[in-house]
């Protein structure tokens, strides 16, 4: 009876099940936001020189034994492995900071960065897609998280400023999600067609039904201007070095076309890619400062 008591004051209270103070710390010392909060820039250099701090706080992370982990309701799980996945992330990449051009240099086959098992979650050896693929997409069904995890490229959505917390989880989804669809570089519509990040063909079963998803955030896509087109091949030029679309939406909604790409690479600190001569690499200068989204 006691234990219920003390579970009850924790959580009516606002405290949270694990403390993300020290990545909290770090994140809003080094994350600046870029584009009236649409994207964001990671200083890695800042970052590289906290190293302990970051080392520190996955170390608490990677103590967490999955029975504990279990007891804890599902925002605090989920805000635990989204805060573990950035921040497992942020950590590989300065295992080779400041000598990478992107975080592809690992490898995509060997040495693949989100497949390598680099760490330890709940007792046992661990990946990045493990996270997200694994745990996140298979037990929670929410569909926001795809805003909120950050793979260290331009194409992913933005790093968040503060970490994630189980008790204030679903105001950070919804922002993130109104940041994310709101910015007109990834999802607009134009001339009777809505166009959209390729995260939605990738996790395309993650947001069905489509129609219904973006009809929620129609205001913010500019679709309630006017009516849809039906769905039918959609001709959008792909942006510089990216392949051209190799898909339609045909959900009823509008065509869904493949034209953006998720950039492989991290930004220079202006936040532009360099493309290379291979029509589906971008590739960038290293900088102390680097764009995550």
């Amino acid at each position: 009876m006691r234990w219920i008591v003390v579970a009850v004051l924790l959580f009516s209270s606002g405290a949270n099940a694990f403390e993300h103070a020290g990545w909290d710390a770090l994140l809003k010392r080094h994350v600046v936001l870029l584009e009236g909060g649409k994207a964001s820039q990671l200083d890695y250099a800042g970052v590289a020189a906290e190293r302990e701090a970051l080392r520190a706080y996955l170390s608490s992370v990677s103590a967490v034994r999955e029975a504990e982990f279990d007891a804890w309701p599902k925002p605090e799980q989920m805000a635990f492995l989204i805060n573990a996945y950035n921040a497992y992330t942020v950590e590989k990449v300065l295992t080779r900071y400041p000598d990478l051009r992107s975080i592809w240099d690992f490898g995509k086959v060997f040495g693949n960065p989100f497949r390598d098992e680099f760490f330890r979650l709940l007792g046992a050896r661990a990946s990045l897609d493990g996270i997200e693929h694994g745990m996140l997409r298979k037990r929670y069904a929410e569909p926001r998280v795809h805003y909120a995890l950050n793979c260290a490229s331009v194409g992913c959505p933005m790093l968040r400023e503060e970490a994630y917390s189980g008790v204030r989880l679903e105001n950070q989804l919804e922002e993130q999600a109104l940041r994310f669809l709101s910015d007109r570089s990834r999802n607009r519509y134009r001339d009777g067609r809505l166009e959209v990040s390729k995260i939605f063909d990738w996790y395309k079963e993650d947001f069905e039904p489509r129609n219904e998803y973006f009809a929620r955030y129609a205001g913010l896509l500019g679709a309630d201007k006017a009516p849809l087109k039906p769905g039918t091949d959609a001709k959008v030029s792909p942006e510089p070095g990216m392949p051209r679309p190799a898909s339609t939406c045909t959900n009823g909604l509008s065509p869904m076309p493949s034209w953006f790409q998720g950039v492989s690479a991290i930004s220079s600190a202006a936040g532009l890619p360099f493309p290379d001569t291979s029509p589906s690499a971008t590739t960038i200068r290293p900088s102390g400062v680097w764009r995550t989204s």
